[in-house]
């Protein structure tokens, strides 16, 4: 379920340390992050796209192949009942698109660089992620009744089912299980089942969910009205990646490949998965859909599956898991990364790939009940990366001053430069570098009201950085020569991710790599103009997104 060649400044390595801090094992189910996802309600069904540049995303749905935002790369998706969303390589945007509507509307959740978000956890109708190396759990789209986790507890990996979501705690690797207060007794069945067992994985179906404990053995929890919980005897390590449906679940065997299936009935255990392999499965209420070893491609059964005729979907070749610049661990990475990747990352390998050398050999297994807490010792923590100092380097600071002075040549450097201002707050002292904004500043009240002038310098930062992302004065002349402001024009175009529509026409556009780092910029510039007094970004985020731009745009 689901998650440096740099030599110059520590601020970098410090970003390039967050987005790296930790992968998530790879077992997949409703309302998992994976590379592969599933909407219930129309039968859509996206991947991240293999081989390509930019990892972007595409969909299938009733019998067209339908591409969402192809000039952006995301790391992982999820689905919901009539949704799904994405987050973005720079872990820093959260994006959720609507699969009942034919354009596919979307919508942005979340946008802060300088809280990364990861394992991405979508349910039937809420959403949950995790923070980059701390491990708190933060949600969507929930409703009055919806009961979050402590504060305090941190979370290796998570998974959302119907109405709730369940978690690894990182201290103790027990499992965590919350959400509506309809559901209060499935959470309990649930984290009752599990006691104080320590897990490798852990996969949420509609009220139930399953995972392999520390020992390697596969073990399920929660309510069983459909034969759930009659999950297949196995030896330890036996089965790696997992997908859970409403009254189902399949398991990938880590010996061949293969998928197993158990509960609904009966109805996934068909011919169409006989003698292939998967790499990845996930799954919706009750159909499967799963990423074949052979050739990366997609193939869907079960009794929900509304396109029956056809069960191999004409999607593009998808990524078995995300690309990081990481190393793998124990369990290597795909031989084909960097095909896959297009460059020089990985694919890591499940971290379930084998049995543990610290653990001692387990009992004999049985499926039902699950193992007492002593049959199941913990496992060693991984070890998080300790991110370096965020202190800049003076070096770097003069070389990339000087990078801006001479960086309006060419679109790369236009773009940088442009980023470089803003962060480095050039723009905003009594040196003068574009002939708007030195007005624009001093639109600000200089009265006592401390909170008042802080609240118009926010809304001039805002429009000073519409002003150097457009190329237009903050009151100019549109193309039938009458007055429009700049915020009017530009806000619409950031709100609806086409910031790219109102930058500068002078300056060549950006590749997608530096578009990423643009927009960051726009959605920051949006949000001084467009929120109310304290609700404005602090000086602080606005350096850190800043910061990130920047550092993203240079090295990228």
């Amino acid at each position: 379920m689901k998650t440096s060649r740099y030599s110059s400044g520590n601020l970098c390595l410090a970003v390039a340390a967050v987005f790296i801090l930790s992968l998530a094992p790879s077992s997949h189910g409703l309302g998992s992050g994976a590379t592969l996802a599933i909407s219930d309600a129309s039968a859509t069904v996206c991947g991240v796209v293999a081989g390509e540049s930019t990892r972007r995303i595409e969909c299938y749905r009733q019998g067209q192949v339908v591409p969402i935002v192809p000039d952006v790369s995301f790391s992982s998706i999820s689905g919901g009942r009539d949704y799904f969303c994405g987050l973005r390589s720079s872990n820093s945007n959260l994006f959720c698109w609507s699969t009942t509507t034919s354009s596919f509307d979307r919508k942005r959740l979340y946008n802060d660089s300088s809280v990364p978000l990861e394992n991405l956890a979508v349910g039937d109708t809420h959403v949950c992620a995790t923070v980059v190396g701390g491990g708190t759990v933060r949600c969507w789209r929930t409703g009055d009744t919806f009961q979050r986790p402590s504060g305090s507890d941190q979370f290796a990996s998570i998974s959302s089912g119907y109405g709730f979501s369940c978690g690894i705690l990182k201290n103790g690797f027990r499992v965590r299980c919350w959400g509506d207060t309809d559901v209060s007794n499935v959470v309990g069945q649930i984290e009752n089942a599990f006691g104080n067992m320590s897990m490798l994985s852990l996969v949420a179906g509609g009220s139930y969910v399953c995972g392999l404990n520390s020992t390697g053995f596969l073990v399920c929890g929660g309510s069983s009205s459909s034969g759930q919980l009659d999950y297949p005897p196995g030896g330890a390590f036996e089965y790696g990646g997992l997908a859970l449906g409403a009254k189902h679940g399949c398991a990938i065997r880590g010996l061949n490949g293969s998928v197993v299936c158990w509960g609904g009935n009966g109805e996934f255990s068909v011919n169409v998965t006989e003698g292939v392999s998967f790499e990845v499965i996930v799954s919706g209420s009750n159909f499967v859909c799963g990423l074949t070893t052979n050739n990366l491609t997609v193939v869907c059964w079960g009794p929900g599956w509304s396109n029956s005729s056809s069960f191999e979907l004409p999607l593009p070749r998808v990524l078995p898991g995300p690309c990081v610049q990481s190393s793998c661990g124990e369990c290597g990475s795909y031989l084909d990364s960097q095909s896959l990747c297009s460059g020089s990352n990985n694919i890591c390998k499940p971290m379930t790939c084998r049995p543990q050398p610290t653990v001692p050999p387990p009992p004999s297994p049985s499926p039902s009940p699950p193992p007492s807490p002593s049959e199941s010792p913990p496992p060693p923590p991984p070890l998080p990366l300790s991110p370096p100092s965020s202190s800049r380097s003076k070096t770097l600071t003069r070389g990339l001053l000087a990078f801006a002075i001479i960086g309006s040549v060419g679109g790369f450097a236009g773009i940088c430069t442009i980023v470089y201002c803003l962060w480095t707050g050039v723009c905003f002292g009594k040196k003068k570098v574009h002939n708007s904004v030195q007005p624009t500043i001093t639109r600000g009240s200089s009265g006592s009201n401390g909170g008042g002038a802080s609240n118009n310098s926010g809304s001039s930062f805002g429009v000073v950085s519409l002003e150097l992302l457009s190329g237009h004065k903050a009151i100019h002349k549109n193309e039938n020569g009458l007055p429009r402001n700049v915020v009017d024009f530009v806000v619409p175009f950031i709100a609806q991710d086409e910031i790219h529509t109102a930058s500068d026409q002078r300056v060549p556009p950006p590749t997608p790599f530096e578009l990423v780092d643009v927009e960051f910029v726009g959605y920051l510039a949006a949000d001084c103009v467009g929120l109310e007094g304290r609700d404005r970004p602090t000086m602080s985020q606005a350096v850190n997104n800043l910061e990130r731009a920047f550092c993203a745009c240079v090295f990228s």
